[in-house]
């Protein structure tokens, strides 16, 4: 006999939850059922793959590149079912969706309402998470799609959804807060920007814009989300610095926001709908894309 798919998705389930009882939960199977499944897969391989412990489940080494290796597996069994619904002409069946967390917020609760209108038999499925983590993610098939830009995950396919501007977000009180109209980027000479943490490609662009500006960023506060960010400058005498997407939901929020766009030609950032380029279902996730593209004009109007 060989590893079934079920029990390749316990072996997956179990070194991404670190728990055999976390496991068994997400894969609905009671964790004795999911213990017996993973000695026979043991029993049938010859060696370990998952050392048990109090504090959890380690994967081995082998276990390691046996769970590398189940992924690939369910994920090219995932596009033979693709390739069946793409063949029927219905876009239907589960989608796995990874999004920027500068974007998933603002972005998402229209567009997946006009999903599910315009295709209520597709189940969209969404998690956040960073750039870096996007890109190991669409490449081992843990997500179908992405919602990310599209320059940090090359060799994939990709459907433009916006091209946002950046924005400043500064104090009621702060000078900078006396006009409403775009800044250019001169003005923003020596002052300080807060950013996001370590592992959010956002970041970068800050860095590069205060780089330019003449600008520092923050050594002693980075911001989980944007929202921290722009609280902590609505608190003092820093910048938050936001893509559009972001400031102009809050705006349209709260009138009282100073925001301003930043006028310069590195001031923007693309954001794509991206799959991998050996995905089957390329021409239904343009039609998933035609949809976002939609819903954040929208926005930006």
């Amino acid at each position: 006999m060989k590893p079934s798919l079920r029990q390749l998705q316990y072996l997956i389930a179990i070194a991404e939850t670190g728990t055999m009882s976390e496991a068994a939960k997400r894969t609905f199977v009671s964790q004795p059922s999911l213990s017996i499944q993973l000695k026979d897969m043991e029993d049938q391989l010859g060696a370990s793959l998952v050392e048990r412990g109090r504090k959890g489940a380690i994967l081995t080494p082998l276990g390691m590149e046996v769970v590398a290796r189940a992924r690939i597996i369910l994920r090219q069994i995932e596009d033979l079912r693709s390739l069946s619904r793409e063949a029927s002409g219905t876009l239907a069946g589960r989608v796995r969706l990874g999004v920027l967390p500068t974007v998933g917020p603002y972005l998402l609760p229209q567009a997946t309402r006009k999903l599910h209108k315009d295709y209520p038999e597709l189940r969209l499925t969404v998690r956040e998470e960073r750039t870096v983590d996007l890109e190991a993610h669409l490449s081992d098939g843990r997500f179908d799609m992405i919602i990310s830009t599209p320059e940090d995950h090359p060799g994939t396919r990709s459907h433009a959804i916006v091209k946002e501007n950046i924005y400043i977000c500064v104090a009621p009180d702060d000078v900078l807060a006396e006009e409403r109209k775009p800044i250019n980027i001169s003005e923003l000479k020596d002052r300080e920007f807060l950013t996001l943490g370590y592992g959010h490609k956002f970041a970068t662009v800050v860095n590069n814009l205060a780089g330019i500006a003449g600008a520092t960023t923050s050594g002693t506060y980075e911001g989980t989300s944007l929202d921290a960010i722009r609280q902590m400058a609505s608190m003092g005498e820093t910048i938050a610095v936001l893509p559009s997407l972001y400031a102009i939901s809050e705006a349209k929020r709260d009138p009282q926001l100073i925001v301003r766009q930043i006028i310069h030609p590195l001031a923007q950032r693309q954001i794509s709908l991206i799959w991998r380029d050996t995905s089957p279902m390329g021409a239904k996730y343009n039609k998933i894309g035609d949809v976002f593209e939609d819903i954040a004009q929208d926005i930006m109007s």
